[in-house]
């Protein structure tokens, strides 16, 4: 039977990805920018199906994302593993720390990870490693040029890491500041090793639609490296707006333990138009290797929906199901926050079986730590529902379903209290500025809520018995979680969201499930 790769093989908003192989086990980590915990990380071993495993940062000591501005915090990582010990390298941008790159390192990938290792000197972002055959280890990162010839013009550049204290020694090699006369951004660089040449990989043009990928070479890690006269090795930006992937660049080499070579990487798919909710997710592509350089999705030369698998043996994981029930003490891998939690706002305990929110002060519309627990929106056509039980006891008090893209675009389907009665609004709020585009009284503080959308159309309904759904808002126009409408690096979340806004309160809401399933065009 011919199987298939299918991509995206993570979807939704699983950006600038990187691919590390131990033995027969492939690992796989992405951007997550303000969201908490930090860079999920996935296993597989055909490189076909994935399974999170959990985070690299899942600790609030590891992770200080307290004002983070939106589409700031943890730009790309690079994952490499090294005589059994798993390092993720990492930029925090715009943090605290007084210095932005770190390293953490654990033996068993799905954790628990380090302390941050901070290290002194580094000067930008993208920071990849690289553990050469003589023991030395290689850091590299990329750094704007302040004096350079044109805005966004940026450089590679080279360091000896110390493995003993994890911190850069030596002199600065510049490398590389990109194979396009005027390209800009030349970044995400990492460097391989084959057949004595040592390869700087980087992407160029920027992480939209202008995104591709060099691919340079040099007999010795420090340089000369002559760029690949076929560059780029990958591109999409030629093939129009019109193409269903777009983007695509950011990427990380793996050979297979059968000697076949694939690369990760980040595209958008866009949709009702150049609009893109999902953001920037993670593909696959296959690579082979002519004349000393490598040539992506050979015979095609662009990034597909599916290809040949690879011959690997197949192994399935379970399927998570739709609906979690919130029966177990901790969160699912798959929700996150928005910035560090630095107080105790949600419990899986205080009613077995429920997701309790406790109201606060902290509004999605600010630089803050909400009570919000999110999801991403994974599908173009999907259905997310949920019962809550919530009595506002003031007019600042509201609880329900919240999609969004940033704190200046979202969707509130809550709850409130309105002249002494129970209020359900749907709330937009678009280029900072917030409307009520629909109100209605309801009897109780028992409510089913469902949104629904297919492609740019997202519907939303509610219910008093459970699955007699009652029109509220039908075809209200989803581009507001679009990148492009929205901007910044991010795709759209979708979850439970409570807020006091501004106020002090003692309330709680109690969410029963949360169902999310992808839906028929």
């Amino acid at each position: 039977m011919n199987r298939i790769l299918q991509n995206p093989v993570l979807p939704g908003f699983y950006p600038d990805p990187s691919i590390c192989r131990a033995g027969e086990d492939y690992y796989l980590i992405s951007s997550t920018f303000e969201y908490f915990p930090g860079l999920p990380i996935f296993h597989s071993r055909d490189l076909r199906h994935w399974h999170q495993i959990g985070h690299v940062l899942d600790r609030p000591s590891q992770l200080d994302l307290d004002g983070i501005r939106p589409s700031g915090g943890l730009f790309a990582p690079t994952i490499r593993y090294h005589q059994g010990i798993f390092y993720v390298i990492n930029t925090l941008v715009d943090g605290n720390q007084p210095y932005s790159t770190f390293i953490v390192t654990t033996e068993n990938p799905a954790g628990p990870w380090s302390e941050p290792h901070w290290l002194t000197g580094s000067k930008g972002f993208d920071p990849s490693l690289f553990f050469d055959d003589d023991g030395r280890v290689w850091f590299t990162e990329n750094r704007p040029v302040f004096e350079g010839f044109y805005e966004g013009h940026s450089e590679i550049y080279l360091q000896e890491l110390d493995l003993e204290t994890l911190q850069l020694i030596g002199d600065a090699y510049f490398l590389w500041d990109g194979a396009l006369k005027g390209g800009i951004w030349a970044e995400s660089a990492h460097i391989y090793k084959k057949d004595g040449f040592y390869y700087l990989m980087s992407a160029e043009g920027g992480t939209a639609h202008h995104h591709s990928v060099m691919i340079a070479r040099s007999n010795s890690i420090t340089g000369p490296y002559v760029g690949n006269p076929g560059n780029p090795i990958l591109t999409h930006r030629h093939l129009g707006l019109d193409y269903p992937i777009v983007g695509t660049g950011h990427a990380d080499l793996v050979e297979t333990q059968n000697g076949e070579w694939w690369m990760a990487l980040l595209a958008m798919r866009p949709y009702g138009g150049y609009f893109y909710n999902l953001g920037r997710e993670t593909f696959l592509a296959p690579v082979c290797w002519e004349d000393g350089w490598p040539v992506v999705c050979p015979g095609i030369g662009r990034v597909e929906m599916s290809f040949p698998a690879p011959d690997l043996p197949e192994t399935i994981w379970p399927i998570l199901p739709k609906t979690d029930h919130f029966d177990s003490p901790q969160l699912s891998f798959q929700w996150n926050l928005i910035r560090t939690p630095r107080e105790t706002w949600y419990s899986l305990t205080d009613r077995p079986g429920f997701l309790r929110i406790k109201l606060r002060p902290q509004r999605l519309s600010k630089n803050e730590n909400p009570s919000f627990v999110g999801r991403r929106q994974q599908h173009i056509h999907f259905s997310a529902k949920t019962m809550m039980e919530f009595i506002p006891e003031s007019q600042n008090e509201t609880c329900g379903m919240a999609l969004i893209q940033n704190p200046d675009f979202y969707y509130l389907f809550v709850l409130s209290k309105h002249d002494d009665q129970i209020a359900l609004q749907l709330i937009s709020r678009a280029h900072a500025q917030e409307s009520i585009l629909a109100e209605k009284t309801v009897s109780e503080g028992q409510i089913f809520l469902k949104v629904e959308a297919h492609e740019q159309q997202y519907s939303f309904y509610y219910a008093v018995n459970p699955d007699q759904w009652i029109p509220f808002v039908e075809n209200a126009d989803g581009r507001i979680l679009s990148t492009p409408v929205a901007g910044g690096f991010v795709g759209a979340y979708i979850g439970l969201y409570g807020s006091s806004n501004g106020c002090f309160s003692s309330n709680y809401a109690d969410f029963d499930w949360f169902e999310y399933s992808e839906l028929a065009q």
